[in-house]
């Protein structure tokens, strides 16, 4: 049907700093751990993007895929996604014992051309869950980052690269059988088919108000749809990537199991609604600051304004009109622009899930500090920094700083929950003096600087502000602080 398709027979080669075949280093688990070897989180988010589109470039898919038509990869390697997800983590993640019908877990049928849940309440138990599947129903676990390490491990790099929320869900679906209706999310979504296979087709939006929709559509039925732009058979390491708007259904051949994880990114995440934040809080302050905004309207408007009066023309109508869009076109003199976009970055760390340390990372961290009971009493429990000692941010995408009307305040993400929404915003009110070593902070990374080289007037700031951070885990030291 056109799509562009991207193929290399055994995995993409490792170009130099580039990704290998997930095979050759205990496969994604593999792949993470060379990731924890870069520097910087910035270029691990990058490294892993350029893994998950290989062999497209990360320049030709932001150029010809993303927001604007699907990308179907086939690469011959079915142990690209070892080690990711498996039907045996669905299987640990139900004797877990935390997996609940409807928050976490949905049952699904597709036939003749309806679409039912079939959830029970209360907890899934295996033997119910695996009685649903062997009786030809699909399963989809929600969010298995919750009771995944290495999903986890997985999004929380993912997210700071696309600077937006980055999810997942995985489905398991019995052969011969289909879960879901046709229907169009609203998010980006990049299939990645972990074992087994499954038939795919994708529709191009129907109309202009379905390209790139806020929200997802209902179930749609087969005489909505046409033909499909790309029908497809996934088999295990294949991807497929396909934008919000674009119609989508999958079924199971009869011959195989499928399961694949989707993972999805940039939801509600488009200039309108960076809007949404700008103009009330631009019309606010126009208010405050320029009367033109607060002069009376006319006193006879209503009388030649409004839908009525739309057919006529007149002089009035026309001045009004032309003071509504001088108004409007002023408006941007007073747009807090960045005052908005720290708001929806304050919004994403809330989103975000919290960063997975490397060893040496941990024992660099307040998380492998040694304090301990020993002998009868509490042992290595101060932290002591000092001028001498070198610090530098955990990640660069953990913090930001907002400036609010009840002060400057640091959002963090390294408290949050694997459950998305769990915890309320973490946040640190700032003295506003701190706000220059904050952002030395950042502009430095990911080099290490001495807490003597942080911007505070005196000795005893600089140390307080490093030990805050520090206890908050968004600081790690070069060296670790005690050695046990």
């Amino acid at each position: 049907a056109g799509i562009p398709e991207a193929k290399r027979e055994g995995g993409p080669a490792a170009g130099p700093g580039g990704p290998r075949p997930a095979e050759e280093d205990g496969g994604v688990v593999g792949l993470l751990r060379r990731l924890g070897g870069l520097e910087d989180s910035r270029q691990r988010g990058a490294e892993l993007f350029r893994w998950l589109v290989s062999p497209v470039s990360p320049g030709e898919f932001l150029g010809r895929h993303w927001e604007r038509a699907p990308l179907l990869v086939r690469r011959g390697d079915p142990g690209y996604y070892a080690g990711l997800f498996s039907t045996a983590d669905f299987d640990a993640a139900l004797r877990g014992g935390q997996v609940d019908f409807g928050t976490h877990l949905d049952v699904t049928s597709y036939a003749e051309g309806v679409r039912e849940t079939h959830n029970p309440s209360g907890r899934a138990l295996p033997a119910v869950v695996w009685d649903f599947y062997q009786n030809g129903c699909s399963l989809r676990l929600l969010s298995p980052q919750t009771f995944s390490p290495t999903v986890w491990h997985f999004l929380s790099i993912l997210q700071e690269h696309f600077g937006s929320m980055a999810g997942a869900n995985t489905y398991l679906t019995p052969p011969g059988t289909q879960g879901f209706a046709p229907h169009y999310d609203d998010i980006e979504a990049f299939v990645l088919q972990l074992e087994g296979k499954k038939h795919w087709r994708v529709y191009s939006p129907r109309t202009g108000a379905e390209v790139l929709p806020q929200f997802s559509s209902a179930n749609l039925t087969q005489a909505e749809l046409g033909e499909p732009m790309l029908e497809t058979v996934l088999e295990a390491g294949d991807l497929l990537y396909f934008p919000r708007g674009f119609i989508h259904q999958g079924d199971c051949l009869s011959d195989a199991h499928s399961l694949h994880i989707t993972v999805s990114s940039y939801q509600r995440n488009t200039w309108g609604d960076l809007l949404e934040k700008l103009l009330p809080a631009a019309l606010q302050m126009a208010l405050e600051e320029d009367v033109e905004y607060r002069q009376g309207l006319p006193m006879d408007y209503l009388g030649y304004m409004g839908v009525a009066n739309s057919d006529s023309a007149n002089a009035r109508r026309t001045a009004f009109m032309e003071k509504v869009q001088s108004l409007i076109k002023k408006l941007i003199r007073y747009a807090p622009i960045d005052a908005a976009v720290d708001q929806r970055a304050k919004s994403f760390l809330h989103d975000c899930l919290p960063p997975v340390l490397t060893q040496s990372e941990k024992a660099q961290s307040v998380y492998g500090f040694p304090a301990r009971w020993q002998d009868g009493g509490p042992r290595d429990v101060d932290i002591l920094i000092t001028k001498d000692t070198e610090v530098r941010l955990l990640r660069h995408g953990i913090i930001r700083l907002c400036n609010e009307e009840a002060g400057v305040m640091l959002y963090y993400t390294t408290e949050n929950s694997r459950v998305y929404h769990k915890e309320e915003p973490k946040f640190l009110e700032i003295d506003p003096e701190y706000t220059d070593s904050i952002e030395f902070l950042l502009s430095s990374y990911p080099n290490h600087v001495s807490v003597d080289s942080l911007p505070c007037e005196t000795l005893e700031d600089k140390i307080s502000l490093a030990t805050l951070l520090f206890e908050k885990g968004i600081l790690t030291t070069k060296k670790p602080l005690l050695q046990v």
